[in-house]
């Protein structure tokens, strides 16, 4: 492909079709190609998105969303996505911090341009991301003495030598020496993910439409129309969450989050719609075969699988033990879907490097386009849903950027060894239980962690990097033992697996967004960079100022930290080996992970007009773990736009990704005011429930 100078360009105003779509439909592609760019824009050279100014935002909106997650996961445990709430936001800090300083009499600065605004997400989301997991309290807290005490000192396997209370000087060198190798883990792939198998990423999808519809020229007919839907279904998204509130009560038992829509029994097997926004709006970006993959999935796991395997309670496994104990139900919940993850995130992984090294070593493909040619030739596109569908008229200029400002292969491959190398050397003065060549093998493990978890987060916008962390956890902890301190560096390891794998997919996720708001890749890559360092001082320091400051672990104070209990029985269960999983559950892992292999040769295989109706094996893993509400959420939006599909195509093909959007944007919006609600200690007023009509006898 040509390469661009590092000059402005002008979007075009006639349709150009992309060399890089297959002729057939991309459904994904197709819905998340469609920008709000009406109109000659300037596209400003990639030093230009990087500004001062964006970093000073970035670091003040990183710290607030820090102390959002961490107050967070240490009261309900739940973290919602935070995306689009973190464009808003700093499109509004900015825009005040340009008007101040006006005001002031500095001048107001550089315009202020929507690749400005994506920069800053990035930056801020990515240092985030570290208080969800490089930092999370979940596996530090589990480590210290509150936790010890509260498991029991006569605990099996609970000893007081897997003590290490949680210190600001270890907490920031161990985020420096781990959080910089998720983005380089998994920035060579961006083209595969982003371009060739056009992934929806659905809260990017999402943040972009509401980023180019603040900076948009409103003045085009169908451009204002696509805004004012955006507005008019966000506002409605916002006051669903807001009304909701009302009834959700204390704790997580009431409201419209658990209404009974297919009665008491299939609610006890998570079948029901929760009336969530933000997942019936995946289910509108995503394509067709997505939902219907996550819909399957749900049936397999939440109507037949699992309450098989409830009925053998006290035969596979003890019947009284909790939800969260993995040689129950549990067990086989995490490591069945994370069988199935790894069956199809490991087969696609290894397509993709046996296609490029194939074409190496022919010698056929020595430009860049022909390269991309050859993977396309070979990927078999899973998001068609008709041939008659025409690249849109940004599809080019997208491309165009995203290949325009590349991070050259070398350069991400050799600072992933050094910064692994420079790792190895020096974590195990950090934890001394976790050996150097144990920190090796987590960085053997993380580049094919952080594509599979990208890929998922592609398929349905969940970040399962808490999953793997739990994974790498028990593999480690089962591997040292519990002599040798396999507690602590199971939890140690988690946080490594843990971090890669969610800055890889949260920086893939921006890719995405960036794609469509025409943001330089390099100052993308750069952008998480910083945000990665902001991080690694701000997370820690953020997760002290809790620490020092109030009771953490105290079962009946306000933070309970949940996770941290869970987190540590789960490293003392890891040094017991797998021998302490369930009954049967090795094998019926195996089973799903063979399974998995032969759906995905099955789909490249089969012809184009077959493949198209085999499901993803990557999205009918999500629902095994999760639960079967959220396939029948992204269901019941697929049922929407294949209805608005039939009734007006061209109405759906115009407004369905702005709408879509919308309800994501409003129910992500209300995670701030809800997070504050929660800091002021100010609980919902109402409590509603179900119970069967038959239990009022």
């Amino acid at each position: 492909m040509r390469a661009l100078d590092d000059t402005e360009i002008e979007t075009p105003e006639t349709t150009a079709s992309s060399p890089f779509l297959h002729t057939g439909d991309l459904a994904a592609g197709a819905a998340t190609s469609q920008l709000l760019l009406p109109g000659p824009t300037r596209v400003p050279p990639w030093r230009e998105q990087l500004t001062l100014r964006g970093v000073a935002v970035a670091a003040a909106l990183g710290t607030l969303l820090c102390v959002v997650i961490h107050r967070l996961n240490l009261t309900v445990g739940v973290i919602p996505a935070l995306n689009v709430a973190s464009g808003l936001l700093s499109y509004f800090l900015t825009t005040a911090w340009r008007a101040a300083a006006g005001r002031l009499g500095f001048g107001r600065g550089s315009p202020f341009t929507r690749q400005e605004n994506t920069v800053i997400q990035t930056c801020a989301i990515a240092c985030a991301g570290l208080a969800f997991s490089g930092c999370s309290a979940s596996y530090i807290f589990a480590m210290d003495r509150k936790t010890y005490e509260l498991v029991g000192p006569d605990y099996p396997g609970n000893r007081v030598e897997d003590v290490k209370d949680p210190s600001l000087g270890w907490m920031i060198g161990f985020l420096f020496l781990i959080a910089l190798l998720g983005p380089f883990a998994i920035v060579i792939l961006r083209k595969v993910l982003v371009i060739d198998y056009k992934l929806a990423f659905p809260g990017g999808t999402a943040t972009a439409l509401m980023i180019n519809s603040l900076h948009g020229e409103k003045e085009a007919d169908l451009t204002g129309k696509k805004v004012h839907c955006l507005v008019k279904y966000m506002g409605l998204s916002f006051g669903w969450s807001f009304f909701k509130w009302f009834f959700s009560g204390v704790g997580d038992s009431c409201g419209f989050d658990n209404f009974p829509t297919f009665g008491p029994e299939a609610f006890k097997n998570t079948f029901y719609f929760d009336f969530n926004p933000s997942y019936v709006g995946y289910g509108l970006i995503s394509p067709h075969i997505v939902n219907c993959s996550v819909f399957l999935g749900s049936v397999i796991s939440w109507g037949f699988l699992w309450p098989f395997i409830t009925t053998q309670a006290g035969d596979w496994y003890p019947d009284n033990l909790s939800s969260n104990d993995f040689r129950g139900l549990y067990g086989y919940k995490v490591f069945v879907a994370i069988s199935i993850i790894l069956g199809d995130g490991l087969y696609n992984l290894v397509k993709i490097f046996v296609i490029i090294a194939r074409e190496i070593c022919n010698a056929q493909s020595e430009q860049q386009d022909q390269l991309v040619q050859a993977l396309q030739a070979h990927f078999f596109v899973f998001f068609s849903d008709n041939k008659n569908s025409k690249p849109l008229v940004d599809d080019k200029l997208q491309t165009e950027m995203f290949f325009k400002d590349s991070i050259p292969t070398s350069f991400a491959v050799s600072g992933y060894i050094l910064l692994a190398a420079i790792s190895t050397a020096v974590v195990p003065s950090i934890f001394p239980q976790l050996k150097w060549y144990l920190v090796l093998a987590c960085y053997f493990l993380a580049p094919a962690v952080a594509f599979c978890n990208s890929y998922g987060m592609g398929l349905t916008n969940l970040n399962l990097a808490p999953t793997y962390g739990k994974i790498a956890l028990f593999l480690f902890a089962s591997l040292i033992g519990s002599s040798n301190g396999g507690v602590i560096a199971g939890l140690a390891a988690c946080g490594i697996i843990m971090s890669i794998a969610c800055s890889a997919a949260d920086l893939m996720q921006d890719f995405k967004c960036g794609y469509l708001t025409l943001s330089s890749p390099r100052s993308m890559f750069v952008s998480q960079l910083a945000g990665v360092v902001l991080g690694c001082v701000i997370a820690p320091l953020m997760l002290w100022l809790f620490w020092t400051a109030f009771d953490i672990g105290n079962p009946d104070g306000e933070y309970k930290a949940p996770f941290a209990i869970i987190f540590r029985e789960m490293a003392i269960l890891g040094v017991e080996g797998f021998g302490a999983l369930p009954k049967h559950c090795l094998q019926i892992c195996c089973a799903f992970f063979l399974a998995s292999l032969a759906i995905n040769l099955l789909r490249d295989v089969t012809p184009a007009s077959a493949s198209r109706f085999i499901p993803i094996p990557m999205a009918m893993a999500v629902p095994f773990y999760i639960g079967a509400f959220f396939g029948v959420d992204m269901f019941i939006g697929t049922v929407i736009l294949f209805v608005w599909q039939k009734v007006n195509r061209r109405d759906a093909d115009d407004y369905a990704v702005a709408a879509a959007s919308g309800l994501i944007c409003g129910d992500g919006i209300w995670s701030i005011p809800s997070a504050v609600l929660s800091i002021l200690k100010i609980d919902p007023p109402v409590c509603m429930s179900f119970r069967p009509s038959s239990a009022s006898r």
